[in-house]
């Protein structure tokens, strides 16, 4: 397998490992989708991490398979690739991604559908897909804008052009830059955090926000409101305000 689901102490990490650059080919494709699908399954699995290792993320698709096929094979293909990258953007459980070494392409789109990005110093991200007389095909004309804006997205796109560390974090593609080797660890320190937190109140978050950005406010505050509501009936609220009464804010802690 080129991809896996590595699990310790409410963190999963689903490890990208296709040397030399972790080209995701359509078998990659389809065993991301199936990680995803089982770190939604896994109740020990209360974060996920997204990594391909020190010394690069993932260089985008295999373009020699693409190349072999013809417009019949992907329109056959688009779908399920998508699918692949959607499955991972609906976890409904924290999800950063541990970025060092190139980013590339599906490799750039795939850290897109993380809610955290953390960047080795050494990180390089880009969507390229113009220079192959593409576009970006696993959600990155439309999350990228929803991220950076439409004219970053678009610089992006349109030049096919290279981003450093330094540039994406300016530009709000990534979250936090870390020294180079560090990355893994200061990933897995912001995922285990959040796998000792209430899991049915982040997914409530993370569903509210993520479905919010694309509907109006009125529905997006009508969402919000049902999860709300709903987390009532759940012990981690009643147990969470019992803590706050007894002992004060942020001391409750959580299975």
């Amino acid at each position: 397998m080129t991809v896996r689901l590595d699990v310790a102490e409410g963190v999963g990490t689903i490890r990208l490992d296709r040397p030399p650059m972790n080209a995701l080919d359509i078998a990659a494709q389809d065993e991301l989708r199936e990680a995803a699908a089982e770190s939604v399954h896994r109740d020990d699995v209360r974060a996920v991490i997204l990594y391909g290792g020190e010394k690069v993320f993932a260089a985008g698709a295999d373009v020699k398979e693409m190349q072999a096929m013809d417009h019949s094979a992907m329109v056959t293909r688009a779908r399920p690739l998508q699918d692949a990258f959607t499955a991972v953007a609906r976890i409904p459980k924290p999800v950063v991604a541990a970025v060092a070494g190139y980013a590339l392409g599906g490799g750039c789109e795939l850290t897109l559908c993380a809610d955290h990005r953390i960047a080795a110093e050494t990180a390089t991200f880009g969507q390229p897909e113009i220079l192959l007389g593409l576009i970006p095909g696993a959600g990155g004309t439309q999350r990228l804008a929803r991220l950076v804006g439409p004219a970053k997205a678009k610089d992006m796109i349109f030049t096919g052009r290279m981003v450093k560390a330094p540039e994406a974090l300016a530009m709000g593609l990534v979250d936090q830059v870390v020294p180079a080797g560090e990355v893994y660890d200061h990933a897995h320190a912001w995922a285990a955090r959040l796998a000792r937190g209430p899991a049915m109140a982040l997914r409530a978050a993370k569903e509210s926000v993520d479905a919010g950005l694309e509907t109006d406010l009125d529905t997006g505050l009508a969402i919000e409101r049902s999860w709300f509501a709903s987390l009532f009936a759940t012990e981690d609220t009643h147990h969470g305000m019992r803590s706050f009464i007894d002992h004060g804010p942020g001391k409750a802690t959580f299975g």
